[in-house]
């Protein structure tokens, strides 16, 4: 698929960050009735990294860390960018957003700014959106940053949904290049079905709850999910998403150098490798040891990849998310 604009969208630097306290699936033994062997079976997750609260971590001090990582990889400032969009459902107020405060925090202003909140899609919405706005002229370069720390929303004494999660942030800077109109997003897609919303969500208060929801022990506030249902949707739609990019674009799983999906949980990627056919190199794990880290997830992934060294120009890699909402995204690069 080509674009008829006589500009890409280049990739100019990744950056990401995680906090320090590390919960591991034996610190999870002492505090509610499980097994780490029960854990990764049914997740995949060793252990994940959650804010330390006393050392004054928060998401916005990972959203200030990981952009600021990728605008020196960049090679660029705060001053050079013209709008920046956090990707995140945690940001520590409504009201500003997180994004204008970190407009402030790394000398962007006057820098347009806004939170954009598609739950663990968060990264990848805004990617393409940022995508979007560089080929539509209106802005050169971008800040993305997709972000969430989940675990003062987590009710540590039940189970089945805090054993998932841990917090994290990574970050994009997206600039537009004049000379290489092939680079950036060929292909993508952004949806949502809110059928299916109470699978998956966080109520503030008791009237939050629809009156058909089954019985929970997480305390309202936090977050809650029905595992059985959240698990069919994402099985299915990570599947033909996957596909949908594919055959949109023309590409075969050889054309790909890289699959960065979300970190939803070991057998949903797992099942869709097999169906698909993705090869293990292809298709890049952190779960085991940062859990599902929801809008953070596909960012931290990136940055990983190419510090590692195995996403590089040239390449073409497709992102890949679903979560609450519900909402699903993709999108093809050529990097």
């Amino acid at each position: 698929m080509t674009h008829t604009t006589p500009f890409g969208v280049r990739l100019a630097g990744t950056g990401s960050a995680l906090p320090t306290r590390v919960l591991t699936n034996a610190d999870f033994e002492g505090m509610v009735d499980t097994t780490s062997e029960w854990i990764v079976k049914r997740t995949g997750v060793h252990q994940r990294q959650i804010l330390d609260e006393s050392k004054g971590e928060c998401a916005f001090e990972l959203e200030r860390l990981a952009i600021t990582r990728a605008m020196e990889a960049a090679g660029i400032e705060g001053s050079d960018l013209d709008l920046l969009i956090v990707g995140s459902l945690t940001s520590e107020m409504r009201c500003p957003s997180n994004a204008c405060r970190l407009v402030e925090a790394i000398g962007a202003q006057p820098a347009g700014a806004f939170d954009l909140n598609a739950a663990c899609c968060g990264f990848v919405y805004s990617l393409n959106v940022a995508d979007s706005l560089i080929r539509s002229g209106r802005h050169r370069a971008i800040g993305v940053i997709g972000c969430d720390a989940l675990s003062p929303f987590l009710d540590y004494e039940e189970r089945t949904v805090s054993i998932l999660f841990g917090d994290a942030a990574g970050a994009v800077v997206l600039v537009r290049d004049d000379e290489h109109p092939e680079r950036g997003c060929i292909y993508q897609k952004i949806e949502s079905d809110g059928r299916g919303w109470e699978n998956l969500y966080m109520p503030s208060r008791e009237s939050d709850v629809p009156p058909n929801a089954p019985h929970s022990d997480v305390r309202v506030g936090c977050l809650r999910m029905n595992g059985r249902e959240v698990y069919k949707f994402a099985v299915t739609k990570f599947q033909q998403v996957i596909e949908d990019a594919l055959e949109q674009t023309g590409l075969a799983v050889d054309d790909v150098a890289q699959f960065v999906c979300h970190q939803s949980n070991i057998r949903i990627i797992e099942s869709a490798k097999a169906k698909i056919g993705l090869p293990d190199e292809k298709v890049y794990i952190n779960i085991d040891r940062c859990g599902n880290s929801s809008a953070g997830s596909v960012g931290l992934c990136l940055d990983e990849l190419v510090r590692a060294g195995r996403i590089t120009s040239g390449d073409t890699v497709v992102f890949v998310a679903f979560g609450a909402g519900l909402t699903w995204a993709s999108s093809v690069w050529r990097v």
